[in-house]
């Protein structure tokens, strides 16, 4: 489809191995559900409190709710199509609707890695993991919303900090067995 972004996969590298590809929690999404829905009340109340005679001002209502619906369903295709994929090589954030854009930093600059978890997230089911690097700060040290978050902090403490040997291994050991299947290798 010409309008669809591009699979983020398509922007890997041949020898690229993925390793997670998610999309942020659903929480992003609660403070405009929130606030869509208080526009949507206060723009549905006032148009029913105004009398008849002013229906200009009620047709403008109607269509400040039409935009807060579209704005809110507009927030919501962002959030479906940005998506994080995390490679033994690097961290690509691919993002936008019209206009992708793509985010990437290399895995070999993490020097640090810290994991932060709110206490709505501990409801909700998401964290933070803000990842630090040499002397700089690159486009995706603060990762937020991340679903299932002690599971990626782990995955990438064992990329970045983990024996490098032990995983070569087990990448080629995965390979093989994708090929086996007739499945082409990852990476």
């Amino acid at each position: 489809m010409l309008l669809a972004p591009r699979d983020p996969d398509e922007y890997l590298l041949d020898t690229e191995r993925r390793v997670i590809r998610l999309r942020r929690h659903w929480a992003v999404l609660l403070w405009d559900a929130f606030e869509s829905a208080a526009l949507l009340a206060i723009t549905i109340m006032v148009s029913y409190l105004l009398p008849p005679s002013q229906w200009i001002f009620q047709n403008i209502l109607w269509y400040v709710a039409l935009f807060v619906v579209l704005r809110f369903a507009w927030k919501v295709m962002e959030w479906w199509v940005e998506t994080l994929v995390v490679t033994d090589k690097r961290f690509v954030l691919t993002r936008g609707i019209f206009t992708t854009k793509v985010l990437m930093m290399p895995i070999s600059k993490v020097t640090d890695l810290t994991y932060e978890r709110p206490f709505v997230g501990r409801l909700l089911g998401y964290g933070t993991v803000i990842v630090e690097s040499a002397g700089q700060i690159q486009a995706l040290n603060n990762i937020d919303f991340i679903p299932r978050p002690e599971e990626f902090y782990d995955s990438i403490s064992e990329l970045v900090f983990g024996d490098k040997k032990a995983q070569a291994q087990r990448f080629s050991m995965a390979k093989a067995q994708r090929i086996a299947k007739g499945k082409r290798p990852v990476g």
